[in-house]
């Protein structure tokens, strides 16, 4: 039987030791913008769009982020993945639309419609994208996490983290919050090797991007 006390000394441990395990596997593979090593796709990971379609600030900081990589010729690919689970809710729509709306050709840009978390993304990316390298951008109290995962997933993977929608403050300390609890269930689902909600059949897009 499990007891109250077991639940106190084992959810903080957890916590901990899954953020050490993050962290570790992370060292190394972050970089700033101005220094992170070239690689054929960036991966930006979804985040809420309001209703109007418009991503929020959140998403679009990481949106720039895979601009400013592609403008400069670090990547020469882009892969949005989102949430698409309901038809009305279109994460990886409004982030292809956002790029294209600002310079990124459309055909450099691939929809990831099933990317509903992180270990999601990482996981089709490598099995369903084909993708072995790349560049993931999120925020930086996330890019350990995205990192670590895609790591695990079998991708040659480095990040870069933003901070500058750390202006939204209680966002931002409600993110990094939820962070702690995201370590652990990254650490289960790396543990369990789970497939992703979808995984579905090999996808060229990417291919079909790089050649482009």
């Amino acid at each position: 039987m499990i007891t109250a006390a077991a639940v106190v000394v084992a959810v903080p441990a957890a916590i901990l030791g899954s953020g050490l395990w993050l962290h570790a596997t992370a060292r190394g593979h972050v970089y700033p913008l101005a220094s992170v090593p070239a690689a054929p796709v960036v991966l930006v990971l979804g985040a809420q769009v309001y209703p109007d379609g418009t991503p929020s600030p959140f998403l679009a900081a990481r949106l720039d982020l895979a601009r400013q990589l592609y403008d400069a010729g670090t990547v020469r690919a882009v892969l949005v993945s989102g949430d698409h689970g309901a038809w009305a809710y279109d994460e990886p729509g409004a982030m292809s639309k956002w790029l294209v709306d600002r310079g990124v050709p459309a055909r450099k840009v691939v929809q990831d419609h099933a990317g509903f978390d992180t270990y999601d993304s990482c996981v089709r990316a490598k099995k369903v994208f084909g993708v072995g390298k790349l560049i993931v951008v999120t925020q930086s109290f996330h890019i350990d996490r995205a990192v670590a995962l895609c790591r695990d997933a079998g991708i040659d993977a480095v990040g870069v983290g933003d901070t500058s929608v750390k202006q939204f403050r209680t966002a931002w300390d409600r993110g990094a919050f939820r962070e702690r609890l995201a370590a652990v269930k990254a650490a289960w689902d790396v543990a369990t090797g789970r497939d992703p909600v979808f995984l579905g059949p090999r996808e060229t897009g990417i291919d079909d991007a790089l050649a482009g």
